[in-house]
């Protein structure tokens, strides 16, 4: 065996990997997260699972940072816990289903978009409505109103599809019109 041949494979093998981590780190602002912790989600992703203290080793990050980066990681449905008998320190695993992670995301950000904005069209239907329909007020007005009422009820279409959309990801039907290809070795 030549050892000088297995540390530059080795070295080979870490540069690759932060090929990965600097590449993953700088795209997750598209999940709101911070580059630091899309380093550490990148990190957990190449490993099989790591404690806080094993994290902050490995990336040389400030206790909070950890904290905050692993939470919004977590509530993103990116990583999960892993729980070991015998000890008290959380220990954490990377999704490493790509396709998990985009669906749990992405649905929680398009339901909650879902949620809010038809919460506020309804309201604002129920406010224009009682102007349409108040004789008192001049037809100007009243017409005004009518055009903002048809106007936000147009909004519904969009706002009905991304539910069918998010519906269709999160069952997996989304999968019938758009497969996952196999990978070929």
């Amino acid at each position: 065996m030549n050892n000088s041949l297995d540390e530059q494979a080795y070295e080979t093998i870490e540069s690759a990997k932060n090929e990965i981590i600097s590449a993953i780190s700088e795209t997750m602002d598209l999940y709101g997260v911070t580059p630091s912790a899309g380093a550490l989600y990148a990190t957990l992703y190449l490993s099989d699972q790591m404690n806080l203290d094993e994290m902050r080793d490995e990336l040389n990050m400030s206790k909070p940072s950890m904290s905050t980066g692993i939470r919004k990681l977590y509530d993103n449905g990116m990583v999960k816990r892993i729980h070991q008998k015998g000890t008290r320190k959380h220990t954490y695993a990377a999704e490493k289903d790509f396709f998990k992670s985009f669906m749990s995301y992405y649905c929680q950000m398009w339901q909650r978009e879902v949620d809010m904005n038809m919460e506020a069209v309804s309201q604002a239907e129920e406010y224009l409505q009682k102007v349409i329909e108040d004789e008192e007020v001049s037809n100007k007005v009243r017409e005004q109103a009518k055009e903002q009422f048809d106007l936000i009820n147009k909004s519904k279409v969009y706002y009905n599809w991304l539910e069918r959309l998010t519906h269709s990801v999160k069952t997996g039907e989304i999968f019938e019109f758009l497969p996952k290809e196999e990978q070929s070795d």
